[in-house]
């Protein structure tokens, strides 16, 4: 009986370590959502206003209309992490995205997406594996 439990707990604490690197990535898209909620686009209207018909547009207008996709995408590294990931870069040149992981302590798949928005608004370059700050960001 001990041997099927221990059995058990070690097939429970395999698939926690499986299931963790989702929950962080729900956590931080959740944050994200709470703080472009907060953030106006550009219009004069006011942020809450803007943040209750994003969802009902998205529900009603699935299939009727639009010339684009009708997917709005995600922010291009200019959030809270994309400026964490540029302190670090400051201040260690040549980081790699699994060291900026590392040293965020969230997953590398998010690096991926935001170091290279951060390099098309020119704010970085990547050299080899490293990333380095533009001259013209510092």
């Amino acid at each position: 009986m001990a041997d099927f439990l221990d059995e058990k707990r070690k097939e429970i604490q395999a698939r926690l370590n499986e299931l963790k690197p989702y929950v962080d990535e729900y956590q931080l898209l959740q944050a994200a959502d709470q703080a472009l909620n907060g953030i106006s686009n550009g219009t004069t209207s006011a942020p809450a206003a803007s943040s209750g018909p994003r969802r009902q547009r998205r529900s009603s207008g699935g299939g009727s209309g639009g010339s684009g996709s009708g997917r709005r995408g995600r922010p291009k590294g200019g959030g809270t992490r994309a400026a964490q990931a540029l302190d670090l870069v400051r201040e260690r040149p040549g980081i790699t995205i699994p060291e900026l992981a590392e040293a965020m302590g969230i997953q590398q798949n998010y690096l991926y997406r935001v170091m290279p928005s951060l390099a098309e608004e020119g704010k970085v370059t990547k050299s080899g594996r490293g990333w380095h700050l533009r001259e013209s960001a510092a």
